[in-house]
């Protein structure tokens, strides 16, 4: 009360000085308006409790919040280099904004990188290369349990849910999506009108909430999700285990958000805070896992299931490795999301912490198939930072099938790496639900970049595979992608890494895999 009081003095003498300005002399008012307000600030600076700098500061200390609040900004445009920027780097925001216009993607004058530092990677150029094949190979979506495969693009759009992105952007991506010819995932969000309305293929991608196929108390609900997975839209159906950016944590949608229409697609309440838990009520060991993805297969009508993880403990994954084997029946594909994914928002210790990056994840996940027996049955897509030609071949070498992109196709739609995503003031309108902002978005233009993005990356790594002397993804191998570990060594991944042989872990598992193997437990999720 007393510091309310003390502020409605300083305000009340400030508006008599300036009212007195206005009387005397109009050059009066032009100085003692702004004085009066800088008078005012000052001695409201001096008496508040909340910034300690504002205290011994004022007026002047509010500088330091302003730098602070622009420091990304300053940094991004005016600081940092072309190559090492994060989580992004210039060099492949520009790649990416001028394969979305239409524009060339060339560059003068050699790479700005220093191909000497440890940690280089490079893939093999071959002495007799290909002509690049006029059409894009594809990839076939199901296994023998299944009975409506689907044949998925090389480079696909990634898991974002309507909610964390604005409507207008949905749409553009899956209006992209239906020009070129690829596959959307619809994120754990629902399965939304803007997913649905241009006609593009999906994969539906279902969370620990059952948005959009969940009972009042949060359940699974079969009924539903039959009725909606049998859409001709949806192609493929996808349990979400864990994601790359926060593995083993769920999320919180506040209230504020969940207006009528997000309500209706998530199924929640509107106007109340909808909590995903870390964990799923449908299963609970890796033998229930196995049999929900079948089940999930089976109330689609036979169209492709399968799971997405970021990968953690490599005995856990064993484990539903043999829940496949013993339960005879095995997921059509498995998407492993690297710890270097993107994400609305998340705490930054799981972010800067927490998971598996891809690299290792992949293939983690690709040997524990191949020496399982199970990797001609199972195709596997990589999602984490694939934004060029060059990211999708080196994913494909280290044992993916296909890729998916969830911020390069954000960048083709508008996204300026702003980092705004978790405070719905996005400057694009791409992750917002502020109409006003959203609006600024224009879909048709959008779409058409996102078409763009995907022909040109995918059309560049069939050029870079042609110039390796590949002529199929499938012929690609681990030792055409190498690597620098120091100033003087150069080892390739074939070296680098241990890469088992079909049906290896069932008949003599190797060293560095045999206690794994042998503790793994189909009946419990065994760190």
């Amino acid at each position: 009360m007393l510091r309310t009081g003390i502020v409605a003095v300083v305000v009340g003498a400030a508006l008599a000085v300036v009212g007195v300005a206005v009387v005397v002399s109009p050059w009066w008012w032009t100085a003692a308006v702004p004085l009066a307000v800088l008078g005012a600030i000052g001695v409201w600076d001096l008496i508040q409790r909340r910034h300690s700098v504002l205290r011994n500061y004022p007026v002047i200390g509010h500088a330091r919040f302003l730098l602070e609040r622009i420091r990304p900004e300053l940094q991004q445009y005016f600081v940092e280099r072309n190559f090492d920027g994060r989580p992004f780097d210039r060099d492949i925001r520009s790649i990416v904004y001028e394969r979305a216009k239409g524009t060339a993607a060339e560059e003068p004058f050699g790479t700005e990188r220093d191909v000497y530092q440890a940690g280089y990677e490079y893939l093999v150029p071959s002495m007799a290369p290909h002509p690049v094949p006029e059409h894009p190979p594809r990839v076939r979506i199901g296994g023998p349990d299944c009975t409506r495969p689907y044949d998925m693009a090389l480079l696909n759009v990634s898991a974002m849910s309507f909610g964390s992105l604005s409507a207008n952007a949905v749409l553009a991506l899956n209006r992209g999506a239906a020009a070129g010819g690829f596959a959307h995932d619809t994120g754990e969000g629902g399965l939304s009108e803007y997913h649905l309305r241009p006609g593009g293929d999906l994969v539906w991608e279902i969370g620990t909430g059952y948005f959009g196929c969940r009972t009042g108390d949060g359940a699974f609900d079969a009924g539903e999700f039959a009725e909606k997975a049998s859409g001709e839209s949806v192609k493929c159906v996808s349990l979400k285990l864990s994601q790359g950016a926060k593995p083993g944590i769920g999320g919180v949608l506040p209230g504020a958000k969940v207006n009528a229409e997000i309500a209706k697609v998530r199924d929640v309440p509107q106007g109340r805070t909808v909590i995903s838990p870390p964990y799923h009520s449908v299963f609970s060991t890796p033998r229930e896992l196995v049999r929900f993805i079948a089940r999930m297969r089976e109330l689609s009508g036979g169209k492709p299931a399968g799971f997405k993880l970021c990968v953690g403990s490599r005995r856990q994954f064993l484990a539903v490795c043999k829940a496949m084997i013993e339960e005879g029946t095995a997921p059509d594909f498995i998407i492993v999301d690297g710890a270097e994914g993107g994400t609305g928002a998340a705490p930054l210790e799981f972010a800067d912490h927490i998971g598996t990056p891809l690299t290792e994840g992949l293939m983690t996940v690709h040997n524990a198939l191949v020496g399982a027996g199970l990797r001609d049955r199972i195709r596997i897509g990589a999602s984490g930072k694939i934004a060029t030609g060059a990211d999708l071949v080196k994913r494909l070498a280290q044992g993916a099938d296909y890729g998916n992109a969830a911020r390069a196709m954000m960048f083709a739609v508008g996204c300026i790496q702003a980092q705004r995503c978790h405070t719905n003031t996005c400057p694009v309108g791409v992750t917002t639900q502020d109409p006003r902002r959203a609006r600024a978005l224009d879909v048709g233009d959008k779409a058409e970049r996102v078409r763009r993005l995907q022909e040109a990356t995918v059309g560049s790594a069939l050029q870079i595979m042609a110039s390796m002397g590949v002529t199929d993804p499938t012929q690609l191998r681990p030792h055409m992608l190498r690597r620098r570990v120091d100033p003087q060594t150069v080892r390739s991944y074939d070296d680098l890494y241990e890469w088992l042989s079909p049906g290896q872990l069932l008949v003599e598992p190797p060293a560095d895999w045999a206690a794994d193997w042998k503790a793994a437990d189909p009946d419990h999720f065994t760190v």
